[in-house]
Formats: C-alpha cells, structure tokens, sequence
C-alpha cells in the first residue's frame, strides 16, 4: 500500500530571520514511516525542516516542508494520490501566520530584519491554512488519521476533541497526547473502544496492525 506520513513542525516567517513555530522533533513520524516500511509499504514521509530527531526511516521517501502552504502544495504535487491508501497527518502545524508588524505609533514595518531596539512591537496573526480538512478530498482513497496535542483539560474533555475533529474533518481516526491525555498515547476511532498505547514504539507497531486490518 502506498502511505503518506506528515512530521515534524512547519513554520510562519516573521521576517526572513525569526519565524513563528511549533516544538516538535518529528521522531513520532519518522518512527512510523519505518515501521511501515519494514511492513512491505511505500512511504513518503514529508518532514518539517525544523524536525531535529535522528531517526532515518531507510526506505521511506523523504521531503522537507517548510510552511504550512508549502507543505499542501508538496501535498498536491504528489504523483498517484488516488492510489494512497493511508494519510498519518503527525505533523506539528502553525495555527497561526503574522499579516503584519507594526511599532509602539502603529506605523507598519517591512524590512527582511526588523529592527531590535526600536522599543515594542505589535504582531497581528491571523489563522493558518488546515490541512486535515483537505485530505479527504486530496486523497479519496485514503483512510486520513489526525493527531490531537491538549496539555489542559480531561481525558473526557481530550475523548471529545478527537471526535469533534473526526467529525469536522471527515476523518476516520485521531491520535491523540499530551498532559491532558497522559502518559502515552490514545487512538480514537468512531463506534470503537479507545486504544491506549504506551510509548512510541508501541503507538507505531499498533497503527502498522490497525493498517493491516483496514486496508
């Protein structure tokens, strides 16, 4: 089956030196892309540029992504989308990009490094591209597995962002992490029991058997 696998953050740029970004290392997926890999699939694994795991997934087809609509358009330059059977959407997303920075006065500034002593600076943002939202169409074929990260909340309240996202983004399962979950991970799929998942290694052997039995 072929297999497309998102890791690792993206980011916003500020100006052409600072940027706006998540933490991710993108380990996750890069464990995941070998793991399927050693499963008999084929992989193109697109990778954050800021992702700093040393984990080389042989046999996976790698491709670095650097913001959030850069990394839709590798997305929609990929060859043979209809024949992907499975989209692992780990990647760490900008939810948010910058429109505009402007001066303590209002003033707007444009410059490839915007000045450091020139007193307080007012960052606009506005929401980023999503990406989960689009799989669907961009993959037909494909069963499309999001990633929710909550650091606040319940595991209950965690439950329902999940599905919330299911739901709203016409995906078939998500994966989710963080403080609010606790230790490891949970996968969560309509009509079906929540699986728990300790550790990485674990998560990835699960969702290479969860594969297996879908496809």
């Amino acid at each position: 089956m072929r297999v497309v696998v998102t890791c690792g953050p993206s980011f916003e740029p500020i100006d052409r030196v600072r940027r706006l970004t998540n933490f991710s290392t993108g380990e996750l997926g890069l464990l995941l892309s070998a793991q399927l890999v050693r499963a008999g699939h084929g992989v193109v694994c697109l990778k954050g540029e800021g992702a700093t795991s040393r984990v080389e997934p042989s046999g996976a087809e790698l491709r670095a992504f650097s913001t959030n609509d850069d990394l839709l358009e590798k997305i929609q330059g990929l060859p043979g989308r209809r024949e992907v059977g499975a989209v692992f959407h780990a990647a760490a997303l900008c939810d948010y990009r910058a429109v505009s920075v402007r001066d303590a006065g209002g003033t707007e500034l444009r410059a490839a490094k915007l000045p450091t002593r020139d007193g307080n600076l007012i960052l606009t943002l506005e929401p980023a591209a999503k990406l989960l939202p689009r799989l669907g169409d961009l993959f037909p074929n494909a069963r499309i597995i999001g990633w929710k990260f909550e650091l606040e909340g319940t595991r209950d309240d965690v439950l329902a962002k999940a599905r919330l996202q299911i739901a709203t983004c016409r995906s078939d399962a998500c994966v989710v992490n963080g403080s609010a979950w606790g230790a490891g991970f949970g996968f969560v799929e309509p009509e079906r029991e929540t699986v728990a998942c300790p550790d990485k290694p674990a998560l990835c052997e699960f969702l290479s058997g969860w594969l297996a039995i879908r496809r």
